[in-house]
C-alpha cells in the first residue's frame, strides 16, 4: 500500500469517529497535509505531516505507516506519531480549569427551604407596608408635622 485517502486514514487512526466527519473536516478547510489544505480525496504517504484543527487546537501528526482499515486504539501508534506542540495541548486543559468550579452547599441559588424562608419574609414585609407602617422611617417622624 503506497497511498491512502486522507479522510479514510484519519478515520482509521481514530482522529475522527466517522469517515463522514473526516470528509466534512476536509471540505471545511480544517485539514492540512505538509502545509497545504487537503481535500478528502488527497492521497497521503509515509513521512507526510498532517495538521488537524479541532476547535481552538491544531493537532499535528506524522504518518509512520499506512492503513485503510480502522485499527484499535493501542495500535494507532504504529501508524501515526503525535507531534502536537505542548502549547497546543495546553489549550485542551484550560477550559476545564475555568468552567468547572466547586461550590459550597447553600452558596449560589437558594435551596427550596431557603426560598420558602425568603418568601415568608417578603410576605411579612408586604403585610407591614399594607398596614401603614413604614420600613424606612420611624413613626416618631409624624410628630414633626405638628
Amino acid at each position: 500500500m503506497e497511498c491512502v485517502r486522507i479522510d479514510k486514514f484519519l478515520w482509521s487512526v481514530r482522529v475522527f469517529k466517522t469517515r463522514g466527519e473526516a470528509g466534512e473536516a476536509c471540505k471545511s478547510g480544517k485539514i492540512f497535509v505538509n502545509g497545504a489544505q487537503a481535500k478528502s480525496s488527497k492521497e497521503i504517504k509515509v513521512t507526510d505531516v498532517i495538521e488537524v484543527r479541532k476547535g481552538a487546537v491544531k493537532f499535528k501528526y506524522q504518518v509512520v505507516g499506512l492503513t485503510d482499515k480502522r485499527v484499535g486504539a493501542p495500535l494507532v501508534q504504529n501508524f501515526v506519531l503525535n507531534i502536537t506542540p505542548q502549547s497546543e495541548l495546553d489549550k485542551l486543559a484550560a477550559p476545564r480549569e475555568t468552567i468547572f468550579m466547586s461550590r459550597d452547599r447553600g452558596a449560589g441559588r437558594p435551596t427550596k427551604r431557603e426560598r420558602r424562608e425568603i418568601d415568608s419574609l417578603m410576605d411579612g414585609i408586604s403585610l407591614s407596608a399594607a398596614e401603614g407602617s413604614s420600613l424606612f422611617f420611624d413613626e416618631d417622624d409624624d410628630d414633626d408635622d405638628e
